[in-house]
């Protein structure tokens, strides 16, 4: 059998222009700067076009966000031995085990997990959810509701799952979280793979600076 002839891609030539040549840089060229131009590229595409349609269609803006503190983890343990070392703080707001047995993420999450968020109005958010909402300056967080009410308007008591006690600061007041602030309801979680962003988002603030992501999630 005679034997076919492949036909090898061929580098073209360098280009003269400039819109030439940065085709050529983007799909010829191998160097550093060219896979840094590559991430760069792929994160604005992500942030905004692909980021803004999934947000339309889960009704936020915040569709997607990644787990950056260790706020809501429960360090491996499981509910029964977490809720005996944690069980006094949530008693005193009337929250039981066998409530807490029945709230979504039960037994927490993690740093670099992936969490879907879902657009919910004030009233659809009860004790027990994890939500999403804006501190005061420009960074989010990602609590668990353990109270609410609703005066002239809903006001929320949110609380990491791993931290001692409520936070309290200039810019950040977890005892008043009002309607207004709430970005969403985490519905989903995907482990760990969030540290594909971490890790990206690192990398960039080393090129270009560290405000790129100023976020508390």
């Amino acid at each position: 059998m005679p034997k076919k002839n492949k036909k090898l891609r061929k580098k073209p030539k360098k280009p003269d222009t400039w819109y030439q040549k940065l085709w050529y840089f983007i799909w010829y060229d191998n160097s550093i700067w060219n896979w840094i131009v590559i991430l760069i590229l792929i994160y604005v595409i992500i942030k905004f076009l692909v980021f803004p349609g999934v947000g339309l269609v889960f009704g936020t803006s915040t569709p997607l966000v990644v787990v950056i503190s260790n706020s809501m983890e429960h360090n491996g343990m499981l509910l029964e031995k977490w809720w005996a070392e944690n069980k006094d703080y949530y008693l005193t707001m009337n929250i039981t085990k066998a409530d807490f047995e029945t709230y979504p993420f039960k037994n927490g999450f993690n740093k670099g997990d992936l969490m879907f968020i879902k657009g919910k109005k004030p009233e659809d958010i009860k004790v027990g959810d994890v939500i999403v909402f804006k501190a005061q300056k420009s960074y989010s967080l990602i609590h668990r509701v353990i109270k609410r009410e609703n005066k002239t308007e809903w006001i929320f008591q949110t609380k990491g799952d791993n931290t001692e006690s409520q936070i309290e600061e200039n810019e950040l007041d977890e005892t008043r979280v009002y309607e207004r602030q709430i970005l969403g309801k985490a519905t989903l979680r995907i482990p760990y793979i969030g540290y594909v962003k971490i890790w990206f988002t690192e990398l960039i603030k080393a090129v270009v600076g560290d405000n790129i992501l100023p976020s508390k999630i």
